[in-house]
């Protein structure tokens, strides 16, 4: 049955491929692949190669130029309700060498939702060697804000965020992992230099805490800085520029209203022992994802962060000046109509991105095929 929403959506699409414009550059935009659910997550393996997380708990892996998508078998049975099932997955910085594969994924754990951090090897078309390297203590009953974005940096350390989980004061409680940036060694075992390692009164793994949904994460390998989005409630969605031990001040403060009335949340919008963000967006664009961009194709976007929006249904460009600070945007594809989850940079320095409608497209540059 084709309802009003739906014929709207059809009518407001583009055709692909076809062509964009950013700051007098020619973009093409290409559908690579349609027909999935929703795609949460995309790592390339090769240059030709890409695997894509379902929400719903398939994998599947997509040879681009022969347009041949394979399931790939033993994927981790998750937990799928709501915003939970599973999510993200990147490749280990040494994925040519020991073949690692990370993962977050929801669980079920005494009945509730948790996040938790994994890793596998591919072989056959079938994941071996699966291993959970957290389950984090961050169980409650509701189904929503369960992040997950992973990050590595190029000490041998992985990140990922999670939450609060549906319980506001779980982001400043540092005994959970809700509400919490998370750094391990990518074993899984705990840095030794982790900031809370030795304070008895907050969990380990534990890197900065005080947000409400993470759902982007990119690590800056030129600056060595670690970038986050998350959501906020009605308004508030925020960039930040992630340090060890920072409190980022949910639900204490915030720039977002409750969804009930107009009024605020917290104490306001600043506290002296709070960190403000880079950015915030007010009305809410939803983040869905947080790309860092450093490739060639694009030479005039390297540095710049780009985040996918759910409810604008646009990819935002953020400009950065050296000292870190935003100070420019532009929204891209709003035409397009569709709730862009996932941004990846393929080998070629292309720009990937998938919708919750189950398709993936790609931006290059004009002269490019």
């Amino acid at each position: 049955m084709i309802t009003w929403l739906s014929l709207i959506s059809t009518l407001n699409a583009e055709e692909s491929p076809f062509t964009i414009k950013s700051e007098g550059m020619i973009l093409n935009v290409e559908k690579v692949i349609d027909g999935l659910g929703v795609p949460w997550g995309m790592t390339f393996l090769s240059s030709n190669e890409l695997l894509i997380t379902e929400r719903s708990g398939s994998v599947f892996l997509y040879n681009i130029e022969a347009s041949k998508k394979i399931t790939i078998e033993n994927p981790p049975k998750v937990l799928h309700d709501g915003q939970g099932g599973l999510l993200d997955v990147a490749v280990s910085p040494d994925y040519k060498k020991n073949g690692w594969i990370y993962f977050t994924y929801v669980k079920e754990d005494v009945g509730e939702g948790v996040t938790v951090l994994a890793r596998a090897k591919l072989k056959k078309n079938k994941f071996i060697e699966w291993s959970d390297l957290l389950l984090s203590k961050s169980r409650t009953n509701t189904s929503y804000h369960f992040g997950s974005r992973i990050a590595f940096d190029n000490n041998g350390h992985v990140f990922f965020g999670i939450g609060d989980r549906g319980v506001r004061p779980n982001a400043q409680n540092l005994m959970n992992h809700a509400g919490s940036i998370l750094r391990l060694n990518l074993d899984g075992s705990i840095p030794k230099d982790n900031p809370f390692i030795k304070n008895k009164s907050s969990l380990p793994e534990i890197w900065s805490y005080g947000h409400r949904n993470p759902q982007g994460l990119s690590y800056d390998f030129n600056n060595k800085c670690l970038w986050e989005i998350e959501h906020g409630p009605r308004g508030g969605d925020e960039i930040n520029r992630i340090e060890p031990t920072v409190n980022y001040g949910w639900p204490d403060i915030s720039y977002g209203k409750e969804y009930w009335g107009p009024f605020a949340v917290g104490e306001g919008t600043h506290r002296d022992d709070i960190a403000q963000p880079v950015k915030v967006y007010i009305p809410s664009i939803a983040p869905g994802s947080l790309m860092i961009y450093s490739g060639d194709a694009f030479p005039d976007w390297n540095g710049n962060l780009f985040s996918g929006a759910l409810k604008l249904r646009h990819i935002n460009r953020i400009v950065l000046n050296n000292e870190g600070k935003a100070i420019k945007e532009e929204r891209l594809l709003k035409s397009l109509n569709e709730r862009i989850r996932a941004l990846v940079q393929s080998p070629q320095g292309w720009i990937y991105f998938s919708t919750d409608s189950g398709k993936i497209y790609r931006i290059l540059p004009e002269n490019k095929k």
